[in-house]
Order: structure tokens, then C-alpha cells, then sequence
């Protein structure tokens, strides 16, 4: 409790007051939760009560997700939480060095924070044991199925005992899921927060009618009338490239990520964006899956998403723990067909603005 009150940590999501109770008394979890609503906490807080009880050395939790970079962000959350530093932590991840990571699971690290991928790697090699494992978390379980990861799911699930306790957690509930769910989970506590495909209401949605020849000056007026961090959307690498480098020209703080740098380079980028050095992050939606930023005021969609799915997972990086954010949405005279449909998939109605021109000394709301 001291950890959390020294955290800020003090009124429960709704996510967190589902989720938390039948994880302490011992049972299944299936919950279907946005990013964003507190469900990292609500598994890693039965993980830190379980392991207080314990003094056993090797691993007794696992989590699985689908990226490094939200596997880092787990393993940061989880230091910050536990309740002693004899609660080691082994991150687990592919595009980092495997010293440190073999390191810390032969010291006796007591969770284990993985992707299938690079875990699957050090068990065929056998140099990491599961056998101890009491709790085993599958997060976002929907984009690791995506990402191809089901087999090593099974394989890896495989090496854990069968009497232990595990906690799923997936925006859908829809086909490979389900198999999933009843795969691996007995007699789940069943936790449903808010719509799993819906913008979250904190979000001020958007959209401006725009030429494609206008985005780029369109997104730095919306840079000069407003405050705080902007995460900027873009369909490709070359593109996310292009953006950042004009705004950098423009004397604006920008860095990007995607999925052709180095993860030094994201590491990095995400870093500086999340401490503040950075302004403004340019990013793809693979690269940008994995980020869990708090704080950031402005999602602007420079390109439009492909689907009402992608829409939904880009928007929801602002107005998160019940902040207020703003999303934009820039969209060609040839896409308003395209528009529409995101908008009658998800039962949305966005504000729109016609650009015509840009004042700069007027706010974004009048650019009409």
C-alpha cells in the first residue's frame, strides 16, 4: 500500500476493482479492456501479494505480451510496485543483449516478463526453468495471436504446471481468443470494461477536411495554437521520416519510430518523447502498438488508418486514466467515403473543419 499511495496510485479503475479481488482469492481472470483503462496493475498487483508470501528463488510468474516495448513498460511498472527489491525482475525480449536477461533468470529472478518469441529461444536451450511458475499473465493476447505467436503460446504454456493460476487479458473476444480462453483458463472471473471497439469518451475527436499538399502546414498551426505532447500518425516508415525531418526543419522537437530503426533508436525516441525532450513523436501502427506514454494532449491521425480497429488502438494513446485529450483526424476531399465508414463502424461522429486557410493567431477550433 505504500508503494501505490508513494505512486499516486490511490482510487482503482474500474478495470483494477474487477479484476484485482478474484485475482487475490486464487481465481482464473478473462478480461476484455482497452490500453489505457489500469489492467497492468490489476494483474501485477496479485503477482506482488503472491510473491511477499514467498521466498522461493527461480521464476513464479510469468507475463507474456506481444512486444518488447510493452514488455519493458510492464517490468518498469512492476519495479515501481513491488513491495521489496528481493522481488527480482527478468525482461525477456528480443533486439536487446541476452547477457543481462540470462543474467537476471540465474540469479533466481522471481517474474519473468517475456515475449513468446525470445522465451521460447532460452527454453529450447534450456536456459530458463517454469516449472516453479504459480501465475502466468497473457496480455493483449488478441495482437500476440495476430502476430503469430499461438504456437509458442502452447508450447510455452506447455512447460508450466497445470494447477496454476492465469490471468488473460485481450480488447476482443472474438475467434482464436476464445480458444484460447478456453484453452488455458478454468472457470474465469469474467471482466467486460466499456466497449472493446469504441473511442474512449475523454477524447475530443475531430476531423479536418485538408489537401494532402496542406497536412504538413495544417499539423504545425495545430502545433502553434495548442499545448502539450502531440503523437502523430502516418501510414509508412518513409513517411513517419519525411514528417519528422519537415517539423525538425520548422524548428519543432520532433523524433520518430517505426519499424526500420533500431530498437536503440525507439528505446530512445520513446524516451526522450515520454520525458518531454521531445515534443512531438512521428510513428507508424506497428511501431506505435507497443507504446504506453502517459500524458500525451494531442493524437493527430495525419494519415488516415486503414481500419475502425486501428482508429481506435491510435486514439486511445490520449485521454487515458480519465485525462482529457484531443484527437484529429486529417482527411483528403477523396476520403470522405473512407471517414464515414470508421465513423458507422464505430458509432462516432466526429467534429469537422474545412480548411481554407491558416491564421495562425486563430485557434484550431475556427480553422474553417
Amino acid at each position: 500500500m505504500a508503494r501505490l499511495d508513494a505512486n499516486k496510485f490511490e482510487t482503482p479503475t474500474p478495470v483494477q476493482a474487477a479484476a484485482i479481488p478474484p485475482a487475490m482469492e486464487g481465481r482464473d481472470v478473462l478480461a476484455t479492456a482497452q490500453t489505457g483503462t489500469g489492467k497492468t496493475l490489476s494483474f501485477l498487483i496479485p503477482i506482488v501479494e503472491m510473491l511477499q508470501k514467498s521466498d522461493t528463488r527461480g521464476a513464479q510468474a510469468l507475463i507474456l505480451l506481444p512486444t518488447r516495448e510493452l514488455a519493458m513498460q510492464v517490468e518498469v511498472a512492476f519495479r515501481t510496485i513491488r513491495s521489496s527489491s528481493a522481488q527480482t525482475v527478468a525482461l525477456v525480449v528480443g533486439g536487446m543483449s541476452e547477457h543481462a536477461q540470462l543474467d537476471a533468470i540465474r540469479r533466481g529472478a522471481r517474474l519473468i516478463v517475456a515475449t513468446p518469441g525470445r522465451l521460447e529461444d532460452f527454453l529450447k536451450r534450456k536456459l530458463v526453468k517454469l516449472e516453479g511458475v504459480k501465475i502466468m499473465v497473457l496480455d493483449e493476447v488478441d495482437r500476440m495471436l495476430d502476430m503469430g505467436f499461438q504456437p509458442a503460446i502452447q508450447r510455452i504454456a506447455g512447460l508450466l504446471p497445470e494447477t496454476r493460476q492465469t490471468l488473460c487479458y485481450s480488447a476482443t473476444l472474438e475467434g482464436a481468443v476464445k480458444d484460447v480462453a478456453r484453452k488455458y483458463l478454468n472457470n474465469p472471473a469474467r471482466i467486460e470494461i466499456g466497449s472493446v471497439l469504441k473511442p474512449s469518451e475523454n477524447v475530443e475527436l475531430r476531423t479536418f477536411e485538408v489537401d494532402p499538399d496542406k497536412k504538413q502546414e495544417l499539423l504545425e498551426h495545430l502545433l502553434e495554437a495548442e499545448q502539450g505532447s502531440f503523437l502523430v500518425f502516418v501510414r509508412t516508415k518513409h513517411g513517419a521520416d519525411r514528417v519528422a525531418r519537415r517539423l525538425a526543419r520548422s524548428g519543432h522537437s520532433a523524433t520518430q519510430i517505426h519499424g526500420d530503426r533500431s530498437q536503440a533508436q525507439r528505446n530512445s525516441a520513446l524516451r526522450s518523447f515520454s520525458e518531454g525532450r521531445h515534443r512531438i513523436l512521428v510513428a507508424t501502427d506497428v511501431a506505435a502498438r507497443g507504446i504506453d506514454v502517459a500524458n500525451v494532449a494531442h493524437v493527430v491521425n495525419y494519415d488516415l488508418p486503414k481500419m475502425a480497429e486501428d482508429f481506435v488502438h491510435r486514439v486511445g494513446r490520449t485521454g487515458r486514466a480519465s485525462a482529457h485529450g484531443v484527437a484529429s483526424t486529417f482527411a483528403g476531399p477523396a476520403e470522405r467515403g473512407d471517414l464515414r465508414k470508421i465513423e458507422r463502424t464505430l458509432a462516432i461522429t466526429m467534429k469537422r473543419f474545412r480548411v481554407r486557410s491558416m491564421d495562425l493567431e486563430v485557434p484550431a477550433e475556427k480553422v474553417a
